[in-house]
């Protein structure tokens, strides 16, 4: 059973001088679920997050929480922390006072603050940090002092804004787990901004992938990556073969000269649809076996895989492979049905 709803943004109306970054947003939030906006830059992923937090207040639209309007509630009095890119941290306050800080704002007694800044320490694996200079702290720790300080107050939201942008690639990767776990272990929602589509896939319970201040598609990272909503999606969720073809019935489509079986239903009779393909699900075989056949343009070796560019009746097709062919050679493709997925046609 999903978990009930516990934010709800409807209709929600954001422009900075005129400019529309939203324009009549809405999306429900569940409960305990790790959410993830994903899109581009200038997409409204982060506005989105503010809006939430109460650090922008939308000209129009509702934002409810647990079904209560909070649109004109300011930040401190919302059950929701932030964590920022830049951790905004205290550097003249160690980490124990960096975690204590918002927990002395609230008045609370020494002996409660003393026992949440050591159980959130705890949490985040820094249990002997407490005395440490923010300025002796490496960036991954900074992060996690700055994660703690905003689970501190128990709040029943946690926002996080792209706060693992300013960290190495192994850092971020140890991080993303760690978020993951943090979030399991705390039982509360967390809703996370970043434009790294395997950041999104790796973490999330739910993606809500953004463009141009419009949601495209909102599903679990498994659905958006299969089973994209259109070309948008498609391309900015991993690499695709988006390629034009025609629906000559029901599990059957026509794309690139040939016709293939698939898995789709429910188009008209002969429309013009495109056609999505992944690079890792085209099957490379001897010419003479291919349903599609192609000549090799360029090979690139990416560690787990080669990438091949491959010219075939006027289409350029990108490959993923554990085996590598040679620029020149002339190859056979072939594509099960579970591995084309169709979309209708998207006007830009």
């Amino acid at each position: 059973m999903e978990n009930p709803v516990i934010v709800s943004l409807q209709d929600i109306v954001v422009d900075f001088d005129g400019e529309p970054i939203l324009t009549g947003l809405s999306l429900d939030i569940h409960d305990k679920e790790f959410v993830t906006l994903l899109g581009p830059s200038g997409c409204g992923k982060t506005t989105t997050l503010r809006v939430i937090g109460g650090f922008v207040e939308p000209k129009s639209g509702k934002v409810l929480f647990n079904g209560k309007d909070i649109k004109s509630l300011p930040p401190y009095k919302r059950p929701v922390n932030t964590v920022f890119q830049k951790y905004a941290l205290f550097p003249h306050l160690n980490v124990y006072e960096n975690v204590a800080f918002g927990l002395r704002l609230k008045k609370m007694d020494e002996k409660e603050i003393h026992s949440r800044v050591m159980e959130m320490l705890e949490t985040v694996g820094l249990k002997g940090f407490e005395r440490r200079s923010i300025a002796k702290l490496s960036g991954g720790q900074q992060q996690r002092v700055a994660i703690a300080r905003g689970l501190a107050n128990h709040p029943k939201i946690l926002l996080l804004d792209e706060p693992l942008g300013a960290l190495d690639l192994k850092l971020r990767k140890e991080m993303q787990i760690e978020l993951k776990r943090l979030q399991q272990a705390m039982d509360i929602t967390f809703i996370y901004v970043t434009h790294d589509q395997e950041e999104a896939l790796t973490m999330s319970d739910t993606v809500v992938v953004m463009n141009k201040g419009h949601i495209q598609q909102i599903g679990t990272p498994e659905d958006i990556y299969n089973e994209p909503k259109n070309a948008f999606v498609a391309e900015f969720i991993g690499e695709s073969n988006i390629v034009d073809g025609v629906m000559r019935r029901d599990f059957m489509v026509e794309f690139a000269g040939a016709s293939f079986s698939c898995v789709d239903k429910g188009f008209a009779v002969n429309e013009i649809v495109q056609v999505v393909v992944r690079p890792e699900d085209i099957q490379v075989v001897p010419a003479i076996q291919g349903t599609l056949t192609g000549v090799v343009k360029d090979v690139i070796f990416k560690g787990v895989h080669f990438e091949m560019r491959v010219e075939q009746a006027g289409y350029e097709w990108i490959i993923h492979s554990t085996q590598a062919s040679q620029p020149g050679e002339l190859i056979g493709m072939n594509i099960g049905p579970e591995e084309i997925h169709i979309m209708r046609r998207m006007e830009e």
